[in-house]
């Protein structure tokens, strides 16, 4: 059993076919909304990433870690395809999940 019931990789995106960024979190609703508000120095916030597009979840934060760290080596087309893959319009997968008033979650990815 995992310390954490929800560890995710993750890629946000600027747009479609935009830039990408690619990180792992064992909070995914805390880092995107970390991520739309602009609160991280750096790659993110220069380029504008705070579209969700694809995430998958993983039991093990050393697992996630391990696939992240593959999954950035990754050319650029496969990470295309796998995100089009379940995503094929590239649609922010956070939309919904937080009150933008509040900035209090709405809903749980873990528990849709």
């Amino acid at each position: 059993m995992s310390r954490y019931p929800f560890v995710a990789v993750y890629i946000t995106a600027s747009g479609r076919n935009g830039t990408l960024y690619v990180g792992v979190t064992r909070n995914l609703p805390r880092r995107m909304l970390a991520h739309k508000h602009e609160r991280f120095e750096g790659f993110s916030r220069k380029y504008g990433c705070k579209r969700l597009v694809w995430f998958r979840r993983f039991q093990h934060l050393t697992d996630a870690i391990h696939f992240e760290k593959s999954l950035k080596r990754w050319r650029r087309a496969w990470k295309f395809r796998e995100i089009e893959a379940g995503n094929p319009e590239w649609r922010d997968l956070s939309d919904g999940w937080f009150d933008e008033t509040t900035n209090r979650r709405l809903i749980d990815p873990e528990n849709p």
